[in-house]
Parts: structure tokens; C-alpha cells; sequence
């Protein structure tokens, strides 16, 4: 059974300021330049290729791969396809981040093929997409219909919930022998055996566009650096402090979402050993 204490997390976050590593995001659209930031942020160096022509050479040379279907084109299909598949190969670990899984056939076969193929490290999403990729592993018999790309109202993790919802999600990542990383009010961090609880975060995160696909790619970040299950906690801890920060100095100064956007990459970049220390909520479950 492991045991992360926020001095470990602290020295993982310093680890990655250190050695830089090259992470390459395959991540949609919508978030590509927003996704670059938070992965320079955090200390990171960011790659985005999409052409299936180069996929194996970029992932060689890169520490770490993130996979993000958020808008998904036949032709970046194959380079995610042959990205994780070459990760595999060469024990580069990858995260995958299913957007939207559950409201389309091509949103649903491409994880799929990517979990039974070439097993993630980790993999990161909302309740309703957790609970989608387990249906479909005959893990659930029923999921909740997800709402776009959002989290269904049913799905949203509260005190109530918590519990119930942290038995499900170490289930899921037992029986699919994966890191999940869940995001929401309340972050559930699971890899089969231990499962970690966050609460840091800010509702405001949820007014932007992109703030999950970020902390995808902090995550992938993250994970070239130490072992999934660690790495799954410190990006979405430093994520979530972040988001904190950002939106109390965006209300403090009167501002909307749109500073509060740039807040956040402020914050990620700023983020140091003493405000992890006193700024967390991390709780072993």
C-alpha cells in the first residue's frame, strides 16, 4: 500500500521544474494553445503532433504522451492509435483523457481500442466519462447519459456521494489494472488499491473552456517524471490549488472568466513547495 504525503508531492512538482521533460499532447483543437501553457507552466516541456507520419518518432523522443479525443479526425485517430501503441513498446507511460465518451460511436470505439491495445497509465476524466468507459467493459451495467462533454447533474461528486463513488472508481481501476484520475467538486484518485481524495478546485474552473484538457496534460506532465498513481495526485492537487488561487485574485479584483483563464497559467507557474504545503486538501481514503 503506498503512502503519499504532501512532501512527497512537493518534491515531485520541484523534480519536474528540474529535469523539463518533453511531453507530447495529442489533444484537441479547441485547447491546444491553452494545453502548451499549463504544461510550460508547471515546468514542462510541451510537443503537439498530429500527423500518424511522425507519431513513432515524436513519442521516442518524448518522456511522456497525452491522448485527448476531444475533437477527433480519421487522421489524428491513427496517430493516437500508433502514439500509444509505439509508447507501449518502449515503456513510455501515456494518459488518456476520453472527452465526450458515451454521445458518439467514434467517441466510444477510439478509447476502446486504445485501453485494449495499448493499456494507459492513466486515465482522466469526469464521472459520467469513468462510468461510460466502464459500461463498456461490462464494469457497470448502466451509466448515466453524459451531457456533451460536461459531467451529468447525476454524476457530480458531494459529500453524499463521495464514499459510494470511491468504492466505484477503485473498482474500475482494479478491474481495468489502470491509474483513474477523476475530476469534479471532490477529485477521486484511484490505482486499484489506494484511492486519494482532493478538494481543492474552484467552481469557476468549470466556466472555461479547456480546464480539464489542461489538467490532462499536467498530468501527462507529471508522469514522466514519477509512477501514475503520484503523478495523478500531484497534477490534479497542483491543478486545483491553482484554480483556487486564480479565482480568488480574478473575484478579489472584480474580473471575470476570461482573467481568470490567465490567472490560472499565473499560478501554475507560480506555484512553489510552501503554498502546496499550505494550500492542500489531500486525503487518503
Amino acid at each position: 500500500m503506498s503512502e503519499y504525503t504532501l512532501e512527497n508531492i512537493a518534491q515531485v512538482v520541484e523534480i519536474l521544474r528540474e529535469k523539463s521533460p518533453l511531453t507530447h499532447c495529442i489533444t484537441n483543437v479547441v485547447t491546444v494553445k491553452d494545453c502548451a501553457n499549463a504544461v510550460l507552466a508547471v515546468g514542462a516541456s510541451p510537443i503537439m503532433a498530429n500527423a500518424p507520419e511522425e507519431a513513432e518518432e515524436i513519442v521516442g523522443i518524448s518522456n511522456s504522451l497525452v491522448i485527448n479525443i476531444g475533437t477527433l479526425t480519421k487522421e489524428q485517430i491513427e496517430t493516437m492509435k500508433k502514439s500509444a501503441k509505439f509508447a507501449i513498446e518502449n515503456n513510455k507511460p501515456f494518459i488518456l483523457d476520453p472527452v465526450g465518451v458515451g454521445i458518439s460511436n467514434i467517441r466510444n470505439q477510439t478509447p476502446i481500442d486504445i485501453i485494449t491495445n495499448s493499456k494507459p497509465s492513466i486515465i482522466r476524466g469526469n464521472l459520467s466519462e469513468i462510468k461510460a468507459i466502464a459500461m463498456m467493459y461490462d464494469i457497470l451495467d448502466e451509466c448515466t447519459m453524459v451531457k456533451g462533454v460536461d459531467v451529468a447533474q447525476c454524476d457530480i461528486i458531494n459529500k453524499d456521494t463521495l464514499i459510494s463513488n470511491c468504492n466505484l472508481i477503485k473498482n474500475i481501476s482494479e478491474k481495468l489494472n489502470t491509474t483513474i484520475a477523476v475530476s469534479g467538486p471532490i477529485d477521486i484518485i484511484s490505482d486499484g488499491h489506494d484511492v486519494y481524495t482532493i478538494e481543492n478546485g474552484d467552481a469557476m474552473m468549470s466556466r472555461i473552456t479547456g480546464s480539464g484538457c489542461m489538467l490532462g496534460c499536467v498530468l501527462g506532465a507529471y508522469l514522466a517524471v514519477t509512477n501514475p498513481l503520484e503523478a495523478a495526485i500531484t497534477g490534479t492537487l497542483v491543478m486545483g490549488i491553482a484554480g483556487e488561487l486564480a479565482a480568488k485574485t480574478a473575484r478579489d479584483n472584480n474580473k471575470g472568466t476570461g482573467s481568470f483563464g490567465i490567472y490560472l497559467i499565473d499560478e501554475l507557474s507560480k506555484l512553489n513547495k510552501s503554498t502546496i504545503l499550505s494550500q492542500s486538501k489531500l486525503n487518503k481514503m
